[in-house]
């Protein structure tokens, strides 16, 4: 049932819309307001999923109500009802956010189509909601110890900047989620995030994948085709394993960093990019550096703020939280009832050693759901989570 609201001062005109409406679809349910501030404090105790405003109107008029309505509910399409002296008006509101305007008096396909438009992007703005909440889920970071505290910390600080993020720490620490984190938190959130792994590419194909290409560059550059950069141009690029990278694709990276520019393999042509870059290695860089495998100009430009994520060794309170997460997760995904593991199970799993970190420790959950009891037992611990 979708809610809409008619802000009118014009009685004969609040009866056409309603009736309009009404008989347009059963799924519409029709308020109305007779002048805009009776319509503000609709809006206020209400969720509506479109409003249509007449613009002149005593009290309040309908740009002043635009406004308002925006900063109590901006995802509210609003539609404005202009007369036909009020059209300069009227287009003015759409730089105001406005998403539509219909003339006096209204057309009735005009009217149908802008409110079944208005409508979509009202579903559409929702959907996008839900969705990015699923994301933020999918990277949750999960643990109060100590570490993870000032993890979270350090990502509340430096996300809202453009400063260059460096990430350290073992394999299945979670490093991606706090790429992610740092991108979700960031005024850029609403651009890409594009992630590379720098140890998945062959060295020959590092640089076209990061910089793109252009037809004729080597022998199946069938075409011109953009790279990583330009891909992530206006949000964050993850740069994953960049510890791997080879020594010529550093130096173009380095040129990125220091420029704002790249250009795609086989073209001397600059092109302008804003991206921030977020890296993150298992390796010790420092000693690579010393090793001549990587470069040191470029580490000073990458480790502008150091985040070392620990080992899951190092961080064993969380554990107990990790357990009822993933268990959670797991159920969720298979679609069954979320087990509880006993104290003394999660004891023992606290004294194992976690040489694969948080992606052994998920293994080893979704291997105990599968194979254990209703609940999750200290034997059944011994019995499928040896190694």
């Amino acid at each position: 049932m979708s809610k809409i609201l008619i802000i009118e001062d014009e009685a004969a005109i609040r009866r056409v819309l309603v009736k309009i409406l009404s008989e347009e679809s059963d799924t519409y349910q029709v308020e109305e307001a007779e002048d805009g501030l009776s319509g503000i404090e609709k809006i206020k105790k209400e969720d509506y999923d479109l409003v249509l405003c007449d613009i002149k109107m005593p009290k309040m008029d309908g740009v002043e109500v635009l406004e308002a309505a925006k900063k109590l509910k901006p995802e509210i399409p609003m539609v404005m009802i202009s007369g036909h002296g009020d059209l300069d008006t009227a287009v003015n509101t759409m730089r105001l956010g406005a998403f539509d305007y219909i003339s006096k008096p209204p057309d009735l396909n005009r009217l149908l189509n802008t409110v079944r438009n208005a409508l979509d992007r009202k579903e559409l703005v929702v959907e996008n909601k839900i969705l990015k909440k699923k994301v933020s889920k999918k990277y949750e970071m999960i643990g109060e110890s100590a570490s993870i505290s000032q993890i979270k910390d350090i990502i509340d600080k430096v996300a809202p900047t453009d400063a260059r993020v460096l990430i350290t720490g073992p394999n299945g620490t979670g490093k991606e989620l706090v790429a992610h984190w740092l991108h979700q938190k960031s005024d850029r959130v609403k651009g890409p995030m594009i992630e590379v792994n720098c140890a998945a590419i062959p060295s020959e194909l590092i640089e076209s994948e990061l910089f793109g290409h252009v037809k004729g560059a080597f022998t199946s550059a069938n075409k011109d085709r953009a790279g990583k950069f330009e891909a992530a141009n206006g949000g964050t690029i993850f740069l994953d394993e960049i510890g791997d990278m080879s020594l010529p694709a550093q130096a173009k990276v380095l040129r990125a960093l220091q420029e704002s520019r790249i250009q795609r393999v086989g073209s001397d042509k600059d092109i302008k990019v804003n991206v921030r870059v977020v890296a993150a290695t298992n390796k010790d860089l420092k000693k690579e550096i010393a090793d001549g495998k990587f470069r040191e100009d470029l580490y000073h430009r990458l480790a502008v703020i150091l985040i070392k994520v620990p080992a899951l060794n190092d961080r064993r309170e969380d554990i107990p939280l990790l357990v009822k997460y993933f268990s959670k997760k797991i159920a969720s995904e298979q679609g069954n009832a979320q087990k509880n593991f006993s104290d003394e199970a999660i004891k023992l799993l606290q004294n194992y050693d976690w040489t694969g970190n948080i992606r052994e420790l998920r293994n080893v959950i979704e291997r105990l759901i599968i194979l254990g009891g209703s609940e999750v037992s200290e034997e059944d611990v011994k019995l499928f989570a040896s190694k």
